[in-house]
C-alpha cells in the first residue's frame, strides 16, 4: 500500500460519508411534497414487508400532495394504513384506488427541531469523516514505521489527507445550510 493508496482509499470513503448524509437529509421533509419520503415505509405484501414502491406507483400530484396508486385493487388499505402508522405524521386518504397524502404545513417549533436534527445528522457525518482522516493518518504512520515510505512522504500524505478532511467538511457545512435554509422557507 502506498501513499496514494491510503488518499484514494480515504476519498472513496469520505464520497460515501456524503452519501450517506445526502440520503438522510433528502428524508427529513420539509412542507413540500417529494416521492422519496415514502421510501422508508414498508407494507404488508403478502406476508413480506416491502417498500410502498415496490407495490404501487408513488407520483406527486402538486406541490403538497403525494399520489400513492397501489398495483393491486387489496393493497390500498394496506399502504393506507402503513403510511398512517408510521412516523411521518401523515395523514392519507383514498379516493377510489388512489390514495391521497397531503403534506401537513410545518409549525415554526417543527421548523426549528427539524434543524437540530439537520445539524445532528452533519456532526455525525463530521465525525465519520474525522475518524476516516485518522484512520489514513494511522495507516500513512505504520508505513513509515515499517520503513516503506520516508518522513517526507508521510508528512505530505498527512497534509494531502488534511485538505481532503477540510474540503469534504466544506461540503457537508454547504449540505446542512442549504438544508436548514430549505427548512427555515417553507
Amino acid at each position: 500500500m502506498s501513499t496514494a493508496d491510503i488518499k484514494k482509499n480515504a476519498e472513496a470513503k469520505m464520497a460515501k460519508s456524503i452519501e450517506s448524509l445526502k440520503g438522510d437529509l433528502h428524508k427529513i421533509r420539509t412542507g413540500r411534497a417529494h416521492p422519496g419520503i415514502l421510501d422508508q415505509v414498508s407494507v404488508d405484501y403478502y406476508g413480506s414487508m416491502v417498500p410502498i414502491s415496490q407495490v404501487a406507483n408513488v407520483t406527486l400530484l402538486d406541490a403538497r400532495t403525494i399520489s400513492v396508486q397501489p398495483w393491486e385493487k387489496g393493497m390500498g388499505a394496506k399502504i393506507e394504513k402503513a403510511i398512517r402508522e408510521s412516523d411521518l405524521g401523515l395523514n392519507p386518504a383514498s379516493q377510489g384506488d388512489l390514495i391521497r397524502v397531503p403534506m401537513p404545513p410545518l409549525t415554526e417549533e417543527r421548523r426549528r427541531d427539524l434543524t437540530k436534527v439537520v445539524r445532528n445528522a452533519g456532526e455525525d457525518a463530521k465525525v465519520a469523516v474525522r475518524n476516516l482522516r485518522r484512520d489514513a493518518n494511522e495507516q500513512a504512520k505504520k508505513l513509515l514505521k515499517d520503513k516503506e515510505i520516508g518522513e517526507d512522504d508521510e508528512r505530505r500524505s498527512l497534509d494531502e489527507v488534511q485538505k481532503l478532511t477540510d474540503r469534504v467538511i466544506n461540503e457537508i457545512d454547504k449540505l446542512i445550510s442549504a438544508k436548514e435554509a430549505e427548512i427555515l422557507a417553507v
